[in-house]
Parts: C-alpha cells; structure tokens; sequence
C-alpha cells in the first residue's frame, strides 16, 4: 500500500504538472481550455469556472488538459437524425445536451440535421414534435455541450481554438509543459538540498582502503578540481565523469593545502541494481552553506539532465527494451526509493520530472518534440503543415508510443515478476 500511495503520487504530480503547463500557457494565449481533469477514465465529479471545466476521474493517475481545436469537434459527433436536447435563451441556443444521463430544465427536444459549432455556429433539423418543419437555430458563441459521459464544457469557435493562436504562442503552449518538468526537477532539489544535513562537495572526507583512490595517494582533505583537465564543481559533476569510465585511466588533479597535485586512477566496475558503473573509492565531504545549498540543487539538476540526455543517446546508439521502463519499472522504482525514506522519494521524482521532459521534447509526432518540430517547419515557409499531413504523422506518432509501450510493459513484467 506504501509503494502504490508513492507511485499514484510521484506519477500525478509530474504529468499534473507537466500538463498544468500546457493549461496555464494556452490561457494566457487566449485558447479555450474545456477541460482539464485530474485523474483519468470515467468521471467522478466537475465544476466549471473561468469557461473551464476542472473534473476529477477515477483513475489517481496523472490527467489531461483538452484544448480547443486539438483533435475533437462535436459538430462531427452531431450526426444527422440524432436527437439532443437544446436550451435556448434570447434566441439563442446555450446549451445542447447528448447525454441520457442528465436533463436540461426547460430544454426541448431537437432532431439533427446538419451542424457547424465552429465557423458558423447553428444547428438545423427539427424540433421533435414538428418534424416536418425544417428549422435553423443559432447558437451563442459561449454554448455549452453536455457530453454522452454527462461532463458540460463549452464549445469551440473557431476563434478560441489552438490554431488561431499565433506561432510562437503555439509554440510555447507545446514547450511548457516539458519546461514545467524541469521546473518542478529543480525545486524538487532545491527541497532536497535544504533538507539534507549537509550537500556534497568534491572535497574528500574518507577513502577506502586498497581503492583505486588510495593506490593512487589520494587523502581526506583533498579537493578534486578537474578531471582529465576538465573542471569538476560539484560532487555530481564527478560522479558523471567517474561511473562511465570504468577501468578506463583518468587523471585527477587535486587541492592539497593550496597546492595543485595529480593523480592517475582506474576506476572500479561495481554492480549496482543491475547496471555496471566506476568507482574510485571515495566519500564526499559536506555543508551547510546556503550558497553551497543553492548550488548543489542547479548542479543536480544539470546532472540529472545530462544523465538523461546521454542515455538517450545510448538507447539511439544501441536500441534495447531493457534500456526502456514503463509504469511496471516506474512502481518498482518507486517502491526501491520509498524503501530509504521520504528524501529518496523526492530525489526519484525530480530525476523522472526531468526524465518525462526531455523524453517529451523528442521529435517524435504525438509528442511535444514533434509539434515542436511542425512549428518550427511552419517558422521556416511560412505556412504551416497540411492538417490531414499533421493528423497522420501524429496517428502514427501514437500508434508507434502504444506499440513500444506494450512492448514495454511485457518486457518489465518479464524482468520484474518472471524471470
């Protein structure tokens, strides 16, 4: 139950998070946002406020915002010879009701015809007890539809959609949420940086005997400032330069009372939770200071990027489903983290805040990478992609992500529950 409470929590917070990103940029941008739920599946409760309606589903994980003009237009789901029931106020229709779960006071049955709720806002058919009268009723920029699951949100002119938003509005709106994933990486290490008794550093506080680091003379007291001449300023920076090269020779140059040294080590395979990483034998020294504080948590969060960005590559370099994890590997992450404590959770989520980020910013259609790419076609010829193009890419996009997260999720019940 522990492990299922921390995963339910991590995983929401970093999609809720990521797509309250997407939200608050496309309001801003003057995009109607219909909905925007938390959770996902079927509908447990809504309110609307501000044109928006905030629903909470059964399903405590993650959520989703819908925008108006992304893949959805209920003039399409308003078929000929379907009845819905219409309010109509000042001689204008405000609300249309699909659902058979919820009735409309003062609404009147209409049967469908013909709709447009985007350019020219009308409906026409009949009204159901004069079916031999065709009639066209207007309706008010501001409507609302109650959907077939009894969720009401309004509906979406052409002008309140996301492709009447200009470039490089859209272009944030798809760059947010990744950006919020960083965001939320770097405050979750700046709560961890303040809540650890000390944060690391590069100076030495102990060394293991017979380890690489002292066959090589290195002592506690020692500040390690370049490795292989390339500068080292924080203890995670290190790390990145050491775990990589295992049995590989690296030079380290050091601070002994105010003078430069060098040393040549080799560092160690060491299996830790299946992956081999180098090791020199060495345990960092800590502080207190707020600026150290500050510094270690823009430090983890660059090395948390890099970390991520490298083993994208290597996953480019050398394709492997045991390089993937999906939400089978994610929970049995979440349950190894939630064994050390509290301060283990949050510096999971921050590496898989940073990790859902930068996997999102590839350019991949469906993703926010690839709408990011379609923006960037459309900055360089001035037009933007042709919408069946678009459509199909990102149909594609999805059905590739579904394919490779089956193929995912297999692979992690295999690792994790049979093998």
């Amino acid at each position: 139950m522990k492990t299922l409470i921390a995963f339910i929590v991590v995983f929401g917070l970093i999609v809720l998070v990521h797509e309250f990103g997407h939200f608050y940029v496309a309001k801003k941008a003057g995009v109607r946002i219909r909905e925007f739920a938390i959770g996902m599946g079927p509908k447990l409760f809504q309110t609307r406020k501000n044109g928006t309606t905030y629903t909470l589903r059964i399903l405590p994980v993650g959520g989703y915002v819908r925008m108006a003009g992304r893949g959805e237009d209920e003039s399409d789901s308003l078929r000929p010879g379907m009845t819905v029931t219409v309010v109509e106020t000042d001689g204008l229709v405000t609300r249309i009701n699909q659902s058979d779960q919820v009735e409309l006071v003062g609404g009147r049955p209409f049967i469908i015809d013909d709709a447009d709720l985007v350019n020219d806002l009308y409906l026409q058919g009949y009204w159901s007890d004069n079916e031999e009268e065709l009639v066209k009723l207007a309706v008010d920029h501001d409507a609302t539809m109650i959907e077939a699951d009894g969720t009401e949100v309004l509906i979406a002119p052409a002008d309140t959609q996301f492709q009447s938003a200009k470039l490089w509005q859209r272009a944030l709106i798809n760059f947010a949420g990744p950006f919020n994933n960083f965001v939320l990486t770097l405050v979750l290490f700046i709560g961890l940086a303040f809540a650890l008794p000390g944060v690391t550093t590069t100076t030495i506080k102990a060394v293991r005997p017979d380890s690489p680091a002292a066959l090589a003379g290195l002592k506690p007291g020692d500040t390690i400032t370049a490795v292989n001449q390339q500068k080292v300023t924080s203890w995670q920076g290190l790390q990145g330069k050491i775990q990589p090269a295992q049995n590989k020779r690296l030079v380290l140059t050091y601070q002994r009372q105010h003078q430069s040294k060098k040393a040549v080590v080799k560092p160690q395979a060491v299996e830790i939770q299946g992956n081999k990483i180098g090791q020199i034998g060495i345990m960092p020294a800590t502080t207190t200071a707020l600026g150290a504080r500050l510094k270690y948590a823009f430090q983890a969060t660059g090395q948390a990027a890099l970390q991520i960005w490298r083993a994208i590559v290597n996953l480019v370099q050398d394709f492997s489903l045991n390089k993937l994890g999906g939400p089978v590997a994610i929970y049995k992450s979440t349950e190894q983290a939630s064994d050390y404590g509290l301060l283990s959770i949050v510096a999971f989520t921050a590496m898989l805040s940073i990790n859902l980020g930068m996997m999102n910013l590839l350019p991949i259609p469906a993703l926010d990478g690839g709408k990011l790419v379609m923006n960037g076609i459309e900055a360089i010829t001035g037009h933007p992609v042709s919408e069946k193009i678009e459509v199909a890419l990102t149909v594609v996009g999805a059905l590739v992500l579904v394919v490779l997260m089956v193929l995912v999720t297999g692979n992690d019940i295999l690792r994790y529950f049979i093998n």
